[in-house]
């Protein structure tokens, strides 16, 4: 029941957002192609999400991507510390392309705990604009998850989490991460 809201969410937020109309055929399996080799990355993160809250907190570090095996899958290790070191966050992200139905799936990976996060966000790139979404409940309340990538170029790319609780109507912008060489 779960993945069939998913796939009724993903396709109600692919025809409402910028992907409106038909979805291309387009085979995205080198979409994250960019992505490949390291990065430094500087993040804003706005640790209290959906009460209003204007207090980002800043962060600099790298983020490292590789294919696997020879594949279009990828793999993200992430690293950033505030600029008083006093707050460090660490993640990994796994991206693999589904080529039937031609979308990305992006799990976050937890390696200290030993977690994959469910459900993925799934979606796909649009020219240079990538949309990722799914379902999840945060401190008990049900919202929608977006990843937008925008801003891509060979030495740069920006990468958004948003949250709504309206059903996709309003997004409140809570981590911005954004990647140069």
């Amino acid at each position: 029941m779960k993945r069939m809201r998913l796939a009724l969410l993903t396709l109600s937020m692919l025809s409402t957002s910028l992907f409106a109309g038909t979805v291309p055929m387009h085979d995205g399996s080198h979409d994250f192609d960019f992505l490949i080799g390291d990065w430094k990355a500087h993040v804003r993160r706005l640790p209290e999400r959906l009460v209003g809250s204007n207090q980002w907190i800043e962060y600099d570090g790298i983020s490292n991507h590789k294919k696997l095996l020879d594949s279009n899958s990828n793999f993200e290790e992430f690293e950033v510390w505030s600029a008083d070191k006093s707050q460090h966050l660490k993640a990994q992200t796994l991206r693999l392309y589904d080529p039937e139905s031609r979308q990305w799936r992006i799990y976050l990976l937890d390696v200290d705990k030993g977690t994959l996060g469910l459900p993925p966000v799934v979606g796909q790139f649009k020219g240079k604009v990538g949309e990722f979404f799914d379902q999840e409940e945060w401190k008990g309340r049900a919202i929608i998850v977006r990843y937008q990538w925008t801003d891509i170029s060979p030495h740069a790319a920006k990468m958004e989490q948003a949250f709504s609780t309206d059903g996709g109507r309003s997004w409140e912008v809570n981590w911005i991460c954004e990647l140069s060489r």
